[in-house]
This record gives C-alpha cells, structure tokens and sequence, in this order.
C-alpha cells in the first residue's frame, strides 16, 4: 500500500490532519489500533478553542457542532466564596469557546472521511515507522491485530509520516534520543472527574479555587453534568462514595450569594493524572509528531486537543505549500512554528494549575498568593485580558 501521507492514529488529530489533506487534493491512509466504536465513545477533551472551530467550520466538519455545541463567551473564577465572569467578546475583540465533546469531533470527521476522503482503516495496529531518514519513510502494521491480536502484517509506504498516536505510540519511539530534549513536570495531584446525568448548575464553566482544594463545573450537554475535584494523585476513584463527591464539591463551590448545585445520578467515576510534557524537536527527518505524542498539558487550561488541531493545520499549509511551490521552507520551519504555540500553551495551563490547586505542601503565604493573583483577575482589566486570550487560543501557525 502507498500514499504521499502516513497518519498513525485515528484520534481528532488524525482525522483532522486526513480532512485538511484531502480538502487540499493530497493524498493520505489513517491507522488506528482501535475499532470505530472505541474511538467515538472515548472520552477526553469538550472545549474547543475560536482557532478550533474556526478550522472545523472551514474543513466542512462544523454543521453538527454548531448546531448542538454549546456556545460559551466566558467563564467564572470563584475563590474566597466570591464570583467573577471573565467575559472573552469584550476582552479579546469577539473571541469565545465552544464546548463540544472530542467524542462528537471523531464522530463528525468518521463520517466524513469514510463518505470522500481516503483509506481510514480501524484495527490496523503500527508497529514500527522505519526509514524516516530517507524520503520514502514506511509504517508497518498489523491489520486486525489490535491489542496483540493475531493479524496480518502490512507496509505502507509514504512520502512523509504524521504520528497523532499519543504519548506510548510508535511514532515518537522512532525519533532517535541524540538529538532529542524533553521537558517534564508531574504534579503531586489529579482530577477526580464525574459525569452526571443532571442539568449543569451554571451556563458557563466555573472553575473554584478553595483551601480543600480546586474543583471545576463543565458540561457535556444541556442534561449531562461533567466535573472535577482535586485530590492527591494515587486517589482510587471507587474509593470515594457518590454522597461524597457531591458534598465535596458543594463545599468548594460554595459562594456568598443562594447559588445551588445541581445533583443527579453519576454515571461515570474516573481520576486524571496532571502532567506537562515537550518533546523537542517535533520532526526527525520525514516523521511528524502531533498532538500528545510530542506534547501533554494538564488539563487546566483546556488546550490539549487545540495544541494538536494547531500541530496539523502547520503540517498541511507547509504541504501545501510544498505541492504549490516546491518549496520545503514551511515544512523545515514545522517544529520551531509548533513549539512557539506549544510553549505558550505549556505557560498559560501551568500558569492555571498553579493558580488554582492548592499543594499538599502549601504555606500560608503560598495560599495567600494564590488569592492575590486571584484578586489581580478580578480588578484588572490588564490581567484578566491576558487570561482571556490565552483561554480563546493562541494564533495557529
């Protein structure tokens, strides 16, 4: 089998990058380890930046989400039981968010691509890519061999190859360690998240700061409830009761005026480790990384599935560019223009995780910082422009 562009992974990434290839007449073949089924139910991020839905609308996979995704011009801090809408139109000039679950993104660029676009095959596992040197790179793979299955053994012969599989896939173990820098912090907590079958208590995102730690109000529907309660990162979700969960963030999310949270049944129970990740540089010879296979956030700043919609539309326009002009300008600059954008989003989610979460091993003047930062937000035109920018999304490319 051969195509001009090999992408390792079916995730919203690579169904973007697959999209944005075929819209610009080059061609491309999607692997995925997992079967179609898994990957529209797996859960993960629900905000998609102004950039995002900007390039969703203009790839042809907007019409579902604009019509049922969730439309959010701002958010709320809330901390020492008081309240602040941050109000993204009338900081950063008509900016907003859109919450729309990456489930609904998959879901939207399947269709798309199994109606018009190329190959997309699902239990179709890499292996390995080889010859990433040479300008004919190869990923061998396992058809109908997902999870270790038995299968049968296959080579897909490329111009170039994009890894969008992750942080464990093949595709970032294929860049040799010489020339390689990472950068990494694990933080010394997690994310206990919910998702309820209950009305959201609030029509944006409240994300509450408290001495017992940070809790987070989202949303996946107008009916279902998703949210988020620190705690100590070797936390067994199972270990905490529904009746828990919700006192618990009652307690945090607890304010001066009558506002009441809204309880309903819990259907899903889950803890997410936060980390910050960079893999650096995203390229070694004619292998691409995307996404989280050259870079992890913490989740605070919702910029992981943006950072990798802004890692593949780099990738197409330098292609792009290439076919129109022969030129590898764009795609020699592909690791330096991602890792500006990288490096901001890095800034600005740990800049909201240390902002928000209270260590295990905080001081009382560590504490009384955080308020002050907090308190900065809330009166300054200047600081609260800064966060409303970063959180409506950097510039892609």
């Amino acid at each position: 089998m051969r195509t001009t562009v090999g992408i390792i992974g079916a995730g919203p990434a690579g169904l973007l990058l697959a999209r944005l290839l075929h819209n610009a007449g080059i061609d491309s073949v999607v692997l995925e380890s997992r079967d179609r089924a898994y990957v529209e139910r797996r859960q993960r991020a629900g905000i998609l930046e102004q950039g995002t839905v900007d390039v969703l609308r203009a790839a042809g996979a907007g019409e579902r989400m604009d019509r049922e995704g969730l439309p959010h011009d701002g958010i709320e801090l809330r901390f020492a039981k008081r309240r602040h809408r941050v109000d993204f139109p009338a900081l950063t000039g008509g900016r907003s968010v859109m919450v729309y679950a990456q489930t609904e993104v998959c879901k939207d660029l399947i269709a798309l691509q199994l109606k018009d676009g190329g190959p997309l095959l699902f239990e179709a596992e890499a292996l390995a890519v080889e010859g990433a040197e040479t300008d004919h790179p190869r990923v061998r793979f396992r058809r109908g061999g997902a999870e270790g299955a038995e299968g049968t053994e296959e080579v897909l012969e490329c111009d170039y190859v994009v890894g969008c599989d992750g942080f464990w896939g093949v595709a970032r173990a294929a860049v040799p360690a010489g020339p390689v820098r990472t950068f990494e912090r694990t933080y010394p907590f997690g994310w206990l998240g919910i998702l309820a079958d209950v009305a959201p208590s609030h029509d944006e995102l409240v994300y509450a700061r408290h001495d017992r730690g940070f809790a987070l109000l989202s949303m996946r529907s107008p009916s279902v409830s998703r949210l988020y309660l620190q705690v100590p990162a070797d936390t067994d979700a199972e270990s905490w009761s529904d009746e828990e969960i919700w006192a618990e963030l009652e307690r945090r999310f607890e304010t001066d005026d009558d506002w009441v949270l809204n309880r309903g049944p819990i259907t899903q129970k889950s803890v997410t480790p936060m980390r910050s990740y960079v893999h650096e540089p995203m390229r070694h010879g004619r292998l691409f990384l995307a996404g989280d296979a050259a870079h992890i956030v913490p989740p605070t700043g919702a910029k992981g599935l943006n950072l990798a919609v802004g890692d593949v539309v780099t990738f197409a326009r330098a292609l792009a560019h290439r076919t129109e002009t022969g030129s590898d300008d764009l795609l020699d600059a592909y690791s330096e223009t991602c890792l500006r954008r990288v490096w901001q989003a890095e800034r600005f989610s740990y800049d909201m995780t240390t902002l928000l979460h209270r260590a295990p091993d905080a001081t009382p003047f560590e504490n009384r910082l955080q308020l002050a930062r907090l308190d900065r937000i809330a009166s300054s035109r200047a600081a609260e422009t800064d966060l409303a920018e970063a959180y409506t999304g950097f510039p892609i490319g």
